[in-house]
């Protein structure tokens, strides 16, 4: 238990603003239709590319509306995220740090790659056959599912305000 000066001086982590919006990102790349109607692989690394495809759009909204700032928080929850995710698997501190680079890494890729495929200038179910099904060929109506629920999401978020989004809402 804290004691009363560390709860008198304590700061507030800036990141804790982003936290509804991870959390409601996570709930959504969750969410059982992805796995069963969109055949995303119900694995640990299918969950993570599920919801690094909702965190990238996330992440794109927040800058184009000037949430700089934001973004680098909600960016820094998700690595929190994924380091103890990492720990709770029973990785050491000594690879953890390199697991967490190659995240970082793919959701670099992945945020370029629905960049381009959601401005138009790529196709963006090869995007997620790339990047969800790790190049595994979906069924059409599996692709088609996630893309159109992709697709509706953006059309969504480009919809929300700043505050909207921050407060968690997905659209």
């Amino acid at each position: 238990m804290p004691s009363i000066f560390q709860r008198l001086f304590a700061q507030s982590d800036p990141k804790d603003a982003m936290r509804t919006l991870y959390n409601a990102i996570v709930a959504e790349g969750r969410q059982p239709h992805w796995y069963v109607q969109g055949h995303v692989p119900d694995t640990m690394d299918g969950r993570f590319d599920m919801i690094v495809a909702i965190l990238a759009q996330a992440l794109m909204r927040l800058e184009a509306q000037g949430g700089r700032q934001e973004s680098v928080w909600l960016t820094e929850l998700f690595v929190d995220d994924m380091d103890g995710q990492l720990r709770q698997e029973g990785i050491g501190d000594v690879v953890v740090g390199k697991h967490i680079g190659r995240m970082v890494s793919a959701l670099g890729g992945r945020l370029a790659a629905y960049r381009a495929a959601l401005s138009g200038e790529a196709d963006l179910s090869e995007a997620i056959a790339r990047n969800l099904y790790r190049g595994e060929a979906p069924s059409q109506d599996a692709l088609a599912h996630v893309e159109s629920h992709l697709r509706s999401r953006w059309v969504r978020l480009g919809c929300l305000s700043r505050d909207a989004l921050v407060a968690g809402d997905l659209g």
